[in-house]
């Protein structure tokens, strides 16, 4: 039975994923999938950190974001600095969701899960796997590939890979084997 709230209406559940999305990838877009089996409404939280230096501005991922999810009124894009926890608590969440690619990810999460909980016992984390074909995926490997000529077709929406090519001022980038065998005639 669902979870109602003090006036018996059914309380809907509200998940934050959180991250830097410098850009979004089909693993991330994978785990967004499985968070709406999960919970009734995802809230893509994009960290505003002035310390990194990322290739998309804030506004630019928000765009991608919205432009990856154009018609699905359950997933909201925003942007938030500072702790986690509190973002969740002001805008009403009750979940946080990770996403667990391979092992070595799991002791950085696991830590900030636990610090969080510790922060904000009312805020619960939930750790997602994302498809196989996704557990390798990042947004950096998707950025390097990228920027050697390697094809990311299917690692990013379409939208994303247009972005790329403006950034970088390229076209499409060559398969990885016609690019050798031209550099080996030359």
């Amino acid at each position: 039975m669902p979870a109602r709230n003090r006036d018996g209406h059914r309380k809907r559940s509200l998940a934050v994923f959180p991250g830097s999305f410098d850009p979004i990838t089909n693993g991330h877009l994978d785990i967004i999938g499985r968070g709406l089996s999960v919970f009734d409404q995802v809230t893509i939280a994009i960290l505003v950190n002035p310390e990194k230096h990322p290739l998309f501005t804030v506004e630019e991922r928000v765009d991608l974001i919205r432009e990856a999810f154009r018609g699905e009124d359950r997933v909201q894009v925003d942007t938030f600095s500072g702790l986690l926890v509190d973002y969740a608590e002001r805008v009403g969440a009750s979940v946080i969701v990770r996403g667990l690619r391979a092992i070595s990810d799991f002791e950085y999460e696991f830590q900030m899960g636990l610090m969080n909980r510790r922060l904000n016992p009312r805020i619960e984390t939930v750790f997602m796997m994302p498809a196989e074909s996704y557990s390798y995926l990042s947004s950096r490997l998707v950025k390097e590939v990228f920027q050697l000529g390697g094809p990311v077709r299917d690692l990013v929406p379409a939208a994303v890979e247009r972005r790329l090519r403006e950034k970088y001022g390229t076209s499409a980038p060559q398969p990885v084997a016609r690019r050798r065998a031209r550099t080996r005639r030359a």
